[in-house]
């Protein structure tokens, strides 16, 4: 139970937040130019993005509203024109998400999620922490193979289900109900984090499980082009130990101490199978909805090669679409929303007046958390603003020049601890863009292996765990209603704090042997040219 010193501390920190974040933004912004040496619309931007994090940290304003922040300051501040800034609530990723949330919600609305979560149930047992790891499992391995996005809305209607189906367990008297209900209301917090958290893991354990990933690779290959080629296979044997040691100690802070869920005395089988039993078979509305699905997986799966160790093993349909046909490129959402649009036109079933229902209708859709859209938006806002303004690359210039001459695992480190808590505002991938460049003339200076500080920065931008902004996992499974901000960030910092060593370590005594890193010195492939001599500012 909450105590009203609770309540009265949770009251104020709203207003608390309030007067904080006006009071950095006036600091930041005021600052002479020379203590930044950052450009005027840099500073601008660092000024409200730390306004912006105040108060999504403190919900001094609806989080929804607080991403609306940039469409008016941006182009007061001279940081974004309107035009600019406003097309970054209308990215092809809202759609993703769009489109992923009407077939999500298309699967809720016949009742498939409750069926599918009842035998998910009945075979891994009622067990929190087995629940926890078996969602967290299955997200994982879907991640490594399709974008986190796609994973997390696949499994997020199921998740919720199933914590549903446990609400309907019987009790013997009201103090068992009342147990119970408590334990079910921290598992539902901690099994959607896991779910969230287990894709961003799963996602950067394969080359293609995240655009992060092949973004660095992309950038390294290109800056020097002399080094050996880092191939899919080579990747997965150094990283994916990395995350099962993330994944596994991720499930062991979650589940500490999650209390267990009292089953009947009839036993979870029966009880189970009785449910199973009532609901009958399944109706065509379900087995179309079913289909749809499974397209949906499908597709996203095999849109683009499957490939591993350099083999392609199954071709991409999008890439022979894209050849044959001449198209433009496909991408996740064009998968999402052809789904979504096809749904509109499968008849379901007809109701008691003889009419026609499809499996989605638009009065269904009207009910999507349309806020947490708004919510993307002003993270991809605050994303290609750090990129456009140059803000992250002189954050990541001002860093470089006060790592040279430390020891090498502080080198390594710190890169880790600034990409992880820089992520938690900016796009993943945006951000690896804009710093590999940095962080690939920084190494050539500093005459260390370039992959000593690129592989492990490219691994922590995947870990951001605090703030419903920092990956599109974080913000679905927000957009439930049913986390509460600071729960995500009491668990997110902690697990950014040992990813950071996790990373670090591994990066020593794993990833690096595994590549053939050269810990003290620079490798003959990393030879400066003149592009990574001009890319670091002096």
């Amino acid at each position: 139970m909450t105590s009203d010193r609770d309540e009265s501390t949770d009251s104020r920190l709203p207003l608390v937040g309030r007067v904080l974040g006006v009071l950095l933004f006036g600091l930041i912004w005021s600052l002479p130019a020379e203590t930044w040496e950052l450009s005027r619309p840099a500073q601008n931007l660092a000024a409200v993005s730390v306004l912006m994090a105040v108060y999504w940290l403190t919900q001094a304003m609806p989080m929804s509203a607080t991403a609306l922040i940039p469409l008016a300051m941006f182009p007061l501040m001279g940081i974004q024109s309107a035009t600019v800034v406003s097309k970054s609530y209308i990215d092809r990723n809202i759609f993703l998400y769009f489109g992923g949330f009407i077939v999500a919600m298309g699967i809720e609305r016949w009742g498939l999620h409750r069926r599918m979560a009842l035998h998910i149930v009945k075979r891994i047992g009622t067990s929190s922490a087995r629940i926890v790891l078996g969602f967290m499992l299955a997200t994982a391995f879907l991640s490594m193979w399709i974008s986190n996005t796609a994973s997390t809305l696949l499994m997020l209607p199921i998740a919720l289900a199933l914590v549903n189906s446990l609400s309907d367990l019987p009790t013997a008297n009201e103090q068992a109900a009342t147990t119970r209900d408590r334990a079910i209301n921290r598992l539902v917090v901690v099994l959607l984090l896991g779910v969230a958290y287990a894709a961003s893991i799963g996602g950067f354990t394969s080359l293609v499980g995240t655009p992060t990933n092949l973004t660095f690779t992309q950038i390294f290959e290109r800056h020097f082009p002399d080094a050996p080629p880092i191939a899919a296979g080579q990747w997965m044997i150094a990283v994916v130990p990395v995350g099962v040691v993330m994944l596994a100690i991720c499930w062991v802070l979650l589940t500490f101490r999650l209390p267990s869920i009292e089953m009947p005395d009839t036993g979870e089988a029966n009880f189970f199978e009785d449910r199973l039993r009532k609901l009958g078979s399944p109706t065509r509305a379900e087995k179309l909805m079913f289909g749809i699905f499974l397209a949906t997986a499908l597709l996203w799966l095999f849109r683009t090669d499957l490939s591993f160790a350099g083999t392609t093993l199954v071709p991409g349909w999008g890439n022979w679409v894209e050849t044959n046909f001449q198209t433009a490129e496909i991408h996740d959402s064009t998968v999402a929303l052809a789904m979504a649009c096809l749904m509109f036109l499968i008849p379901a079933r007809r109701n008691e007046h003889g009419r026609t229902e499809y499996l989605m209708d638009w009065e269904t859709v009207e009910k999507m958390p349309w806020g947490i859209l708004i919510l993307i938006g002003g993270g991809y806002a605050l994303a290609g603003a750090f990129q456009s303004t140059g803000l992250s690359e002189d954050i990541g210039r001002i860093f470089a020049s006060q790592l040279a001459g430390q020891p090498t695992w502080l080198i390594v480190g710190g890169t880790c601890l600034l990409l992880t808590f820089l992520t938690e505002l900016t796009s993943n991938t945006a951000t690896v863009a804009t710093l590999m460049p940095v962080l690939a003339a920084t190494a050539v200076a500093i005459q260390i292996d370039p992959l000593l500080i690129m592989i492990p920065a490219t691994i922590s931008a995947s870990c951001a765990f605090m703030l419903p902004i920092a990956t599109p996992p974080n913000a679905i499974v927000f957009s439930s209603g049913r986390i509460d901000v600071r729960q995500m960030a009491r668990y997110g910092i902690l697990l950014n704090l040992i990813g950071v060593v996790i990373i670090t370590a591994s990066m020593f005594w794993l990833i690096g042997p595994q590549f053939s890193v050269e810990q003290e010195s620079l490798p003959e492939w990393a030879t400066p040219s003149e592009s990574d001599v001009t890319t670091t500012k002096p």
